[in-house]
């Protein structure tokens, strides 16, 4: 098949060797797989044995097949034998027979295939799909001088043969992996890089008709919408692309799609060199004026800039977004399109919010607009963006979702389940924001658990886009948090083959599986290995990046380097208003005061991360500046009132906070409880220090889970304390034991109990 694309002899399309520039022009044109098909179709209608639901499983696969690009021949039958051995095997035989016969076997194949139409009740109906297809390659065989049925019946031969060659080869290669010489060794590789490339080669190696060109971009376009580990990979995409822009450049589809997958790789010059052909070749076909009269020069023009201005915003060229966008909206306003403007409002917005400036107005202004104009996809898209920035603004869980609820009507009534994803994925933010991980877990499970969607392609789901991989990485975040760390490890696992390293949402679960390995590193005290996890975090997320080197150098005591990276990172924070990492950076500085034993420094800025994480409703950081205050205030030799401020904090820790958390707030309660027992008579003494001893069973419980050992070491020394003090020595002992243990295994660095929460 290789060869006749090549040479082209048969092809109606070229003249004298010149292939014609409108390639779409001719319908369709006779190749060795649509012979292949044909047989497939007569065999269908001839054969009595198969059943029902074989035929329905064959019907399923006509259309992809009559509609898809070339395939081989192996690929072909395989995907027939899913549906029909039978049919398969005698399709194989018949398409075999016809390449080792002679000439006349396949011309009497094409005169055969009139007589599925004839009769008063034929085979095919002539106006069907099938109907059409059989009518459009007997048309077009007929047209075939006999120089080109020739190259046809050649072509044909070679197609089976090549099918015949790679078979031959696989068995061969199998039965030279049974011996381990070293010449056989080269002797297969040298016949692996001989053989034919076959299937990925065979693809789409010639011009695609017209009804097979659209079929492959929009396949492909929605894949990668939609699933793009399904899609060709990003060579083997821009290979095919290249292939079908070789036959026809003006081709102005096959240029966008070039453009969409230039972007997966990050790749600026392929992207923006395809973008722009793509508006020129859509202006220059006149395919945009003929259905908008003459506004379809200028409204290519206008969104060619806005779409040049999301390609730049996209790659962080601020500037020549901005420069992109004011030329679309001067366009748009000058032709009074309220669509366009509507659009550029939109991304205006987004740039804006990318430099960090004030954008709230052109966001409500930008959802008035498209309600009044009846757009709802930009509208909701406008909802759920104030409602993000409301979230980050401090206003209360009831409001956002009411606001979220209307948007969701909003979408079940267009029926907009991306927007349906998108919201519910928004939610489970939210409420993790909020602090609330009990709710964050059931709004990830809804998402996962619903089944509503639409179905995009045969076997494809729209349930591999940024929504599904967002949930997905909070799931995998509570688990670890909960300490089961192979249920997360599980659900990476299921993240990196839905989306694989190259795909655009991969950054998301490599992410969070980096801070997922620091924080277990962290806990076992492994400090060493997070030097490398620290800097691919930072790879992705500098902030956060930069926050974990801190606290690794904290880890570490290298107080003098912690303070000073805490101190740079805080002044950008407040600048950009990043209001959830200022007060996790204010609880580190409070705790590098601990550790220099400046108690009294440490509450104004524990009081300042309190302030503002209840201003801005961040109700489990408000639990655990508390919980910072009651240490602090137990150092300060006031734990009784450590013990008062500790109950406002418990409950909602040890109903939503992490495993380790809830460890800390317990091992807290228990020095506080030893503390206060200072002051009481004997017998309320010893029933404080049996409770705080209970306590410390509880809060090793929880430190086991997460494999945290200095915690666990510091539990056990307090407990053989307390054991002796109350007499019981074979406790004490026990305890002393399982200290000594763990105390051999890890390097001490000289922190005390005390001043360590």
């Amino acid at each position: 098949m290789a060869s006749v694309h090549e040479s082209l002899y048969f092809n109606p399309m070229m003249t004298n060797g010149v292939v014609h520039a409108n390639v779409f022009g001719i319908k369709d044109w006779v190749t060795p797989y649509k012979i292949s098909v044909l047989v497939l179709l007569s065999e269908m209608t001839k054969n009595t044995e198969i059943t029902a639901v074989e035929k329905r499983r064959l019907k399923k696969q006509i259309l992809p097949l009559l509609q898809g690009p070339d395939m081989s021949l192996s690929k072909l039958i395989k995907i027939v034998n899913e549906c029909c051995p039978n049919v398969a095997s005698s399709l194989q035989i018949r398409i075999k027979l016809m390449a080792e016969g002679e000439l006349k076997d396949m011309e009497q194949f094409f005169d055969e295939l009139s007589d599925s139409f004839s009769g008063t009740e034929p085979d095919v109906h002539k106006t069907s799909v099938v109907g059409l297809f059989l009518r459009h390659m007997i048309l077009a065989y007929n047209k075939l001088s006999f120089s080109q049925v020739y190259k046809l019946y050649t072509s044909l031969q070679n197609y089976s043969r090549c099918d015949k060659a790679k078979k031959t080869s696989k068995n061969e290669e199998a039965e030279m992996e049974l011996t381990n010489t070293e010449e056989e060794e080269r002797e297969m590789e040298k016949e692996d890089l001989d053989c034919p490339i076959g299937e990925e080669e065979l693809a789409c190696s010639g011009p695609l008709s017209q009804k097979q060109a659209e079929y492959f971009l929009s396949h492909q376009a929605s894949l990668l919408k939609n699933d793009e580990s399904k899609a060709l990979s990003p060579v083997l995409l821009q290979k095919e692309l290249n292939n079908l822009l070789k036959f026809n450049p003006d081709f102005a589809e096959a240029h966008y799609l070039s453009y969409l997958n230039s972007l997966r790789v990050q790749d600026v010059f392929s992207s923006t060199h395809s973008l722009l052909h793509y508006f020129d070749r859509l202006i220059l076909t006149g395919a945009e004026s003929k259905s908008n009269g003459d506004e379809g020069y200028g409204r290519s023009l206008r969104y060619a800039a806005l779409n040049l201005a999301a390609l730049h915003c996209r790659f962080g060229h601020y500037h020549q977004a901005e420069l992109a966008l004011q030329e679309a909206i001067r366009i748009a306003q000058e032709s009074s399109d309220h669509v366009c403007l509507q659009h550029c409002l939109s991304w205006l917005y987004i740039l804006k919010s990318r430099k960090g400036e004030d954008n709230s107005v052109f966001l409500e202004h930008s959802v008035k607009k498209a309600v009044h104009f009846g757009l709802p996809y930009l509208a909701s898209l406008g909802i759920q963006s104030l409602v993000q920035q409301r979230a980050f603004a401090g206003k209360t869980a009831d409001k956002l979702m009411d606001a979220l609820k209307d948007a969701d009507l909003l979408h079940w009534k267009h029926s907009l389940s991306e927007l349906i994803d998108i919201s519910t994925a928004q939610k489970t933010a939210i409420w993790r924001l909020y602090g609330r991980s009990t709710m964050a877990l059931q709004q990830a499970q809804m998402l996962l658990s619903i089944n509503t969607l639409d179905s995009v392609h045969v076997s494809v789901q729209q349930n591999n886009t940024e929504s599904f991989a967002v949930v997905l990485c909070h799931l995998a975040d509570l688990h670890a948090e909960q300490g089961c760390f192979s249920a997360a490890s599980e659900i990476l696992k299921h993240l990196k083959e839905r989306f694989p390293p190259n795909s655009q949402h991969a950054k998301l679960w490599m992410l969070f599986d980096q801070k997922i390995q620091f924080d277990r590193a962290m806990n076992d005290g492994k400090y060493h290995i997070t030097e490398s996890l620290v800097t691919g975090i930072t790879a992705l997320n500098s902030i956060e990046g930069l926050y974990r080197k801190a606290v690794v150098l904290k880890a570490q005591n290298q107080t003098a380097e912690a303070h000073k990276i805490l101190q740079v990172l805080l002044t950008h924070c407040q600048k950009v208003k990043n209001i959830e990492m200022v007060i996790r950076v204010l609880l580190s500085l409070a705790e590098l005061y601990w550790r220099s034993s400046c108690h009294p420094v440490a509450l104004p800025v524990l009081l300042q991360a309190l302030a503002l994480s209840r201003e801005y409703r961040l109700q489990y950081l408000a639990s655990e500046t508390v919980l910072n205050l009651a240490f602090s205030q137990l150092m300060l030799g006031i734990p009784e009132q450590a013990l008062n401020i500790l109950h406002m904090a418990i409950e909602p820790i040890l109903a939503h906070g992490a495993v380790l958390d809830k460890g800390r707030a317990m091992f807290l309660v228990a020095k506080c409880q030893v503390a206060s027992a200072a002051s009481l008579t004997p017998h309320k003494k010893t029933e404080a220090l049996e409770s705080a001893i209970v306590n410390l069973n509880e809060a090793k419980t929880y430190f086991c889970k997460v494999d945290c050992k200095e915690q666990i070491r510091d539990i056990l020394y307090m407990q053989a304390r307390l054991y002796n003090s109350l007499g019981k020595i074979q406790e004490r002992n026990k305890c002393a034991m399982l200290f000594r243990q763990i105390h051999q295994e890890l390097p001490c660095h000289g922190i005390s109990l005390l001043i360590r929460l």
